[in-house]
């Protein structure tokens, strides 16, 4: 079984956002198929001189016959087909998604924290506010202290984002929506917006 957890880039109460369990049938690699797996496994991370196949270092490869997949996580518990995992690609902003809620963590808290002028009530007032989980679907915010229990919000975009144009984009409009300036940041140099900020650093 492969337990798999996920933690939350950015300070915050109660930063594990789930947790995954991979259980199944675990077997040597062998033969030709050492081979095609070390190839596959190089392609999706590229990681230099990869197990030795071509001799040198011995490695032991194991492959995993995945037969159950169980989730914990923000949206719920649940269990997963096998066959749906394979079969699932990578969410675009995978790897932007990091640096995107540090960023905006770090310089864009008041910006964060208008977002809650969105949730049609005034449960947020005071409270300060943590980007938690960014995905090509949305933004989800956490809401802590002012002596009210703390929350998530969940801020979808419009439509799912496929780039870091796309998310450059989806942030102008959602903090847009919040009540921050629409002008084109182009004609004011020094406004640091942080749907643009946020985009920009997805882009780099």
């Amino acid at each position: 079984m492969i337990e798999i957890t996920d933690v939350a880039p950015v300070s915050v109460p109660h930063r594990i956002r789930g947790r995954a369990w991979l259980a199944g049938w675990l077997t040597r690699v062998r033969g030709d198929d050492r081979a095609v797996c070390a190839a596959l496994m190089a392609e999706r991370h590229p990681v230099g001189e990869l197990l030795g196949v071509h001799g040198g270092a011995s490695y032991v490869l194991l492959r995993l016959e995945v037969g159950e997949i169980s989730v914990d996580d923000l949206w719920g518990t649940d269990h997963v087909d096998p066959e749906d995992l394979a079969a699932a690609e990578p969410d675009p902003l995978v790897h932007h998604e990091t640096e995107v809620l540090q960023h905006l963590a770090s310089a864009h808290t008041d910006r964060v924290a208008d977002l809650c002028g969105l949730l049609g009530s005034r449960e947020a007032d005071g409270m300060a506010a943590v980007p938690l989980a960014l995905d090509r679907f949305g933004l989800r915010v956490r809401f802590t202290g002012g002596g009210v229990s703390s929350f998530d919000a969940r801020f979808d975009f419009p439509d799912p984002v496929a780039d870091a144009c796309g998310l450059r984009q989806a942030m102008r409009r959602l903090f847009a929506a919040a009540g921050e300036r629409t002008e084109d940041p182009a004609e004011n140099p020094a406004d640091d917006r942080a749907g643009d900020r946020a985009g920009d650093r997805a882009a780099d």
